[in-house]
């Protein structure tokens, strides 16, 4: 476990100098770090999982195929770098308010990328880097972007609608019900961040609002389509495995791919728990969506439902 002490997203290589009061230094971190774990048995290890959340999440898509060609410079070929980006699959999208860039909450997500390089030094694979412009190497930090690039096997573990997204574009759930431009534009995220892991082979995304999961004691119960984030893993595994052997397809009744198809945050009845954030006290999911402001009349209509089989529905979790 590696702390995230470096505030560049595992990106940065720019040592303190006269000029820069600061050190920014993740990607050199996690360099050293990994030159540490061969001496404590890693040398005679088959597989080196890359995990991290958050800003470690695009911290794994930023540095795992650079930590596969370390181990090989380093003549370690026989170990199969793979990542689990979990919670770091960020839009660079439209935010719901535009507000200048005065701090790390109001800055627009690529505003704030785009500075942050500058600052940090910051890294990116050569393999994405060479699909952009000079001085547009911010494009790397961004899922959808930079997983093509990539070589080595990753799992990305995605909510639909991350809490952390919802910030940074400006969307604010507390205390006041949300207005119908709010909710639509919250729609509209979870299906644009659906449509980003169309093609992305191994990924786990449940339709919750939440950020973080590896690192939760919830993680083993969440479900998609029935399975856990455990059983995909494992799935993922085997399948990595097989692939080794013979090349073969998915293997059967084992699925890599789970991505939510229903369209509210919550609707998907394992989801963790939430809390109104001024009580503490825990909603379930109507008391939430009603908390959102949601028109359950309104609704049924456009679903063509009674009001009352919506709401059935809505507390089975169908």
């Amino acid at each position: 476990f590696i702390p995230y002490c470096s505030s560049d997203v595992w990106s940065g290589a720019s040592s303190k100098s006269e000029k820069n009061e600061y050190a920014f230094m993740g990607a050199l971190i996690i360099q050293e770090v990994i030159k540490e774990l061969v001496g404590k048995g890693l040398s005679t290890a088959k597989v080196l999982l890359l995990a991290g959340s958050s800003a470690g999440g695009t911290g794994v898509l930023l540095n795992v195929d650079r930590v596969a060609e370390q181990l090989e410079e380093m003549g370690y070929q026989g170990i199969q770098v793979r990542g689990l980006a979990d919670s770091g699959w960020f839009l660079d999208n439209k935010q719901y308010r535009r507000t200048d860039c005065v701090d790390t909450i109001t800055c627009a997500p690529t505003e704030a990328i785009r500075r942050g390089i500058r600052y940090w030094n910051g890294i990116v694979p050569e393999r994405c880097k060479l699909q952009f412009k000079e001085g547009e190497e911010w494009n790397c930090f961004f899922g959808y972007k930079i997983y093509p690039t990539l070589r080595c096997p990753v799992f990305v573990v995605q909510w639909l609608f991350d809490e952390a997204q919802l910030t940074v574009d400006n969307v604010h759930l507390t205390g006041q019900p949300v207005q119908e431009g709010q909710w639509l534009y919250i729609q509209n995220l979870g299906r644009e961040l659906r449509n980003t892991l169309k093609d992305v082979t191994a990924s786990f995304a449940p339709a919750c609002l939440s950020h973080e999961i590896i690192t939760r004691n919830h993680w083993t119960d969440i479900q998609v389509k029935g399975t856990s984030l455990p059983r995909a893993l494992h799935c993922w595994d085997r399948s990595l495995h097989e692939s080794n052997k013979n090349g073969k397809a998915p293997l059967k009744g084992c699925p890599i791919h789970l991505i939510d198809s229903c369209p509210w945050p919550h609707c998907n009845p394992s989801c963790p728990t939430i809390r109104d954030q001024f009580t503490g006290q825990e909603m379930n999911v109507i008391q939430f969506l009603m908390h959102m402001g949601f028109d359950v009349q309104k609704m049924a209509q456009q679903q063509g439902l009674e009001p009352s089989k919506l709401l059935g529905m809505l507390s089975s979790g169908n």
